[in-house]
């Protein structure tokens, strides 16, 4: 009798949790597999200005000229000043965010790889890879991929046009999912990046593609609507940035 019982209770919960899943169109899934996050890079260009704002509110400007970093993000920048002509540097702690322009190399080289995977072309800005615009950079304390010792750095914001609630940060070490293609020919699907920093209240952590799932209700489960109409079971982790944007756009609304 237990026995019944128990597969009863099993399929019960099996069903309710099929039948919470969403089915979406053909044209909502395309919707949905937009990358809305902003291009991330490693590099800035020594011919135009940056600027750096202090936590004291001061601003400096200059050329970059060095960093120091660990695992890609920036503890220390060095900058010739524009009126000085003198190198000053400053740490990551003392800086409150700064705005850097990335090499014309590295713009190039996201350019050709945008050009070489058809994936891109429906999910994907090319002018996200080649983007005159400056970068913003912001202070955050962080444990390097959850296991390390929180230091201050200076973490490229990818999302500043919707980051008012969770912003994405740039992972300079993070892998990608596997293409394929034909010699000559661009390469079809793979090139979705499998990490990110991810900064919600004051907890800021490391995502990987692998542990979307567990870390779903943190990021979105405080809002019912949203969680109704996205349910985990019903998402995938491609849909990151364009689940970030819905859940700012219906907490707002």
């Amino acid at each position: 009798m237990r026995l019944k019982t128990l597969l009863l209770a099993l399929c019960v919960a099996g069903t309710t949790t099929f039948a919470q899943k969403v089915k979406y169109s053909k044209e909502e899934r395309h919707e949905m597999n937009r990358y809305l996050f902003n291009e991330g890079f490693n590099t800035a260009t020594d011919k135009k200005v940056s600027t750096i704002i202090l936590k004291d509110n001061t601003e400096h400007q200059g050329y970059s000229k060095s960093w120091e970093r660990e695992k890609g993000q920036i503890l220390s920048i060095t900058i010739e000043d524009v009126d000085t002509k003198k190198p000053v540097k400053f740490t990551a702690a003392e800086i409150a965010e700064m705005y850097l322009y990335p090499t014309e190399l590295e713009k190039s080289m996201k350019a050709s790889k945008f050009i070489s995977n058809m994936r891109n072309y429906s999910t994907k800005k090319y002018s996200k890879s080649v983007t005159d615009d400056a970068v913003l950079y912001e202070n955050q304390i962080v444990s390097l991929k959850n296991k390390k010792e929180p230091k201050v750095f200076l973490m490229q914001v990818i999302n500043p046009e919707f980051n008012e609630l969770i912003s994405v940060y740039h992972d300079p070490f993070a892998s990608e999912t596997m293409s394929t293609g034909f010699a000559g020919a661009p390469a079809f699907g793979g090139g979705v990046i499998k990490s990110y920093y991810v900064k919600k209240g004051n907890k800021v952590m490391w995502l990987h593609k692998d542990d979307f799932e567990d870390n779903y209700d943190f990021l979105f489960g405080d809002n019912a609507e949203f969680m109704k109409k996205y349910p985990k079971n019903s998402v995938e982790w491609n849909y990151l940035s364009f689940l970030i944007y819905q859940y700012t756009e219906m907490n707002h609304g």
